[in-house]
């Protein structure tokens, strides 16, 4: 465990805090000091931690697809260019099986979602004490690396796909053929109100469904790390290589189930009914 004076429950409390910023009750603002300073604050506070890995990772992703693509060599390919024409050619493959409609946003869309995402769940492999730690050092209370184990991260991601299905399904089917679509089915314009009740839960459910998939399969991974790191040395070995090898699992397939489920819906919103 990193602190001794913490006992296990206030170090997995500790862990799972993240450094936010916001209004404190008496009007001035600042960084939370524990969990009912951040409750506090509200629905306007903002999770500092997850904004800099989130961001920092997006860049990190764009830098390194663009390096790649301006180092391109049909001779004598690096291993950055195999592995970035490696994922591009996934990606692609996986649109193509799926999306059947005429869009060129998708392709590039599900590749951002994909590696963004695997970076975003790749940060639970690095040890739970290391970058918390040293950011107690320069005086940071808390810091969580892990974007995907923050609620708001990935409610955030999964209603900006929202916003594309309803934006999708109204440039395809119009205004009318949109509303048609959430009142006249499945049972005819005499079941409108349960048709709308029906269809509208539906399409809620979506959005919902995505993000909170993808934070409860993170948030339980860190989760389990962070309970590991309270055992002594020698178990926490002995159990943290095995879990983490499965964990790899688990990360990529997280990023691949979005990006999936994210082609699929916006191909359900371009079809013309």
């Amino acid at each position: 465990m990193a602190s001794e004076n913490l006992t296990a429950s206030s170090y997995i409390q500790h862990h799972l805090q993240n450094l936010t910023f916001g209004q404190h009750p008496d009007g001035s603002w600042g960084i939370a000091h524990g969990a009912e300073e951040a409750a506090a604050m509200g629905f306007w506070a903002i999770h500092l931690d997850t904004m800099l890995f989130s961001i920092g990772l997006g860049i990190l992703f764009l830098w390194l697809f663009r390096k790649a693509a301006l180092k391109v060599s049909t001779d004598t390919p690096s291993g950055m260019q195999n592995f970035v024409e490696m994922m591009v050619e996934f990606v692609d493959t996986s649109v193509k099986e799926t999306f059947h409609g005429k869009n060129k946003v998708i392709a590039p869309l599900a590749l951002t979602i994909f590696v963004w995402v695997f970076l975003m769940n790749l940060m639970d492999l690095v040890p739970v004490d290391f970058l918390p730690h040293i950011a107690s050092m320069l005086g940071v209370p808390y810091f969580r690396v892990v974007p995907t184990t923050d609620l708001n991260a990935t409610l955030g991601m999964s209603l900006s796909v929202f916003i594309l299905i309803v934006y999708y399904s109204i440039k395809v089917k119009g205004i009318s053929g949109f509303v048609g679509e959430l009142t006249l089915q499945p049972f005819g314009k005499w079941m409108i109100p349960f048709n709308f009740l029906l269809e509208g839960v539906g399409l809620i459910a979506k959005p919902v469904s995505l993000a909170l998939r993808l934070f409860g399969n993170l948030y339980a991974g860190e989760l389990i790390f962070i309970l590991i790191a309270i055992l002594p040395w020698g178990i926490q070995w002995a159990l943290s290589v095995p879990w983490a090898i499965f964990h790899i699992l688990v990360i990529v397939l997280q990023a691949f189930i979005f990006m999936m489920l994210t082609i699929v819906y916006l191909s359900m919103a371009h079809e013309d009914h």
